[in-house]
Formats: structure tokens, sequence, C-alpha cells
């Protein structure tokens, strides 16, 4: 049988909006210049234990970012093109990761009362809330 737990985080929202989408979770930064392949929206970094998967529609969930700031001009990219997260949930955002965010209106949430890193697993269904800072984790359980 399966059942469903829902985790409620709560931080701060630093750009508003609201998505729903499947978890994709890194336990290292990234960099949306070098990292992520534009046109693709798949992390091909070498040495990233994401490479090869697609951050389109997924709810991003990574420490920060790092790196140049051409990575804000990526993610407003990646959003034209259909390829961008739904929403990126951080453990402490940046500027490079909050000004992409902004321009390509991509929800953004940061500074959670617990790690989103540990909380959520890639494949949860997770809720992202900008306006109030809160990140909702469906959890199926089998």
């Amino acid at each position: 049988m399966i059942s469903m737990e829902t985790i409620v985080l709560k931080g701060r929202g630093v750009v508003k909006g609201r998505a729903m989408g499947e978890a994709l979770v890194s336990p290292k930064p990234i960099s949306f210049y070098g990292d992520v392949d534009p046109e693709s929206g798949v992390i091909v970094a070498r040495d990233h234990p994401l490479k090869g998967a697609s951050i389109a529609g997924k709810v991003l969930i990574f420490p920060r970012g790092r790196g140049s700031t051409v990575g804000s001009y990526i993610i407003y990219r990646l959003k034209k093109s259909g390829k961008a997260p739904a929403a990126i949930v951080n453990e402490e955002t940046e500027p490079i990761i909050a000004a992409g965010c902004v321009v390509a209106e991509i929800p953004l949430v940061d500074r959670l009362d617990r790690s989103p890193i540990k909380a959520v697993s890639t494949g949860d269904l997770v809720e992202v809330d900008g306006y109030h800072g809160i990140v909702k984790v469906i959890r199926k359980e089998a």
C-alpha cells in the first residue's frame, strides 16, 4: 500500500511565485554557466553527482550557486527555451541565482528551518510558495 507523507519547510521567499514539480536534489552547488547545458537543460559537468539529469520542469534543490554572473542569463535563457526548473530551493541563495530567478520569474526559496538537501529526496513531489517562503514536500512511501 502506498501512503503519502507531507513535510512543510518554512523559510524566506526570495522570488515570488508558486510552482509544483518533481524534486531534483543535489548535495553540491551548481553553476548555471558550465554545469548546465543552456540548450537542453541537462547537467553536463563531469564531476557533478547529477550529471546527465534534466532540470527542466523540476524543483531544483541545491545548497547554493557558484560561478560566473553569466549564470543569471543562462537561467533566463533556459526559461525562454522551456528548459528551466519550475522552482529553485537553496540552503542559502546568492545574487547570481536570485537575479536569474527574478528575470526568469522562477520561484525561489531559501533559509529553510530544515536543510532541504536532507529533508527532500529526488523524485518527491514538491510545492514551492515563494510568496510565503514555504516548501511542501509530498513524499510517496511504499
